[in-house]
């Protein structure tokens, strides 16, 4: 399962309702470190550092228990610890991420420019279905369309629709999306994560676009 859940989070970090400088910078920290094992780490060094990634989350995450955002990238590491364990041990690790997102909605479903939508709908779309998992599209579907009316404009939601749209065969609507993810503004806290994405981008826009002229 490619639970790439992560990068889900549209924020300008100045919107988080977090309480203090030293708070955010726990965060952001966390944020800068999950870019690195999720897309400059491999194989086992990847999964052991995402371990260690979730312990760090799980700190924070109990330190902030009533802010959403810890709750969110909590459920980001899950998942992409998910990703990159795989096999049966991976659903495990996705369920974790599903009540991580289910907490931070209940909070604040508007955190981090609606990134819990985003991220649960990316889950929902890539896990199996019953009775293995919980996977739904139909859910998928409508936490994605949650998600884009908050952040309409998101490098983040439009790539992960457009992905969900590709695997649909609606590849004029997936093709719309990623255009508007390469369009997106970029995020100063968040350039690696961005200097990525776009790089996802380009290549499924390249398999649209492949798709197309068929």
């Amino acid at each position: 399962m490619a639970l790439v859940a992560a990068a889900l989070s549209q924020s300008a970090f100045s919107q988080s309702t977090l309480s203090s400088a030293d708070e955010q910078m726990n965060l952001q920290q966390l944020m800068r470190q999950w870019a690195h094992v999720n897309y400059e780490l491999k194989g086992d060094d990847q999964e052991d550092a995402f371990a260690e990634l979730a312990k760090s989350a799980q700190t924070y995450r109990q330190a902030h228990p009533d802010e959403a955002e810890g709750h969110i990238w909590s459920g980001i590491i899950h998942s992409s610890y998910a990703g990159a364990k795989g096999g049966l041990g991976a659903l495990g690790l996705a369920k974790e991420a599903k009540k991580d997102f289910e907490m931070a909605m209940s909070i604040n479903g508007e955190a981090l420019q609606g990134s819990a939508y985003t991220s649960l709908g990316t889950l929902y779309a890539q896990v199996p279905g019953w009775p293995i998992g919980f996977g739904d599209d139909e859910k998928a579907q409508e936490l994605f369309k949650k998600s884009l009316a908050i952040n309409p404009d998101g490098i983040d939601i439009n790539y992960f629709y457009a992905q969900f749209l590709y695997d649909e065969r609606k590849y004029k609507q997936a093709k719309a999306h990623l255009l508007r993810a390469q369009a997106a503004a970029p995020r100063a806290e968040r350039p690696l994560a961005d200097k990525y994405r776009q790089q996802e981008v380009a290549q499924l826009l390249a398999k649209v676009e492949r798709k197309l002229k068929r």
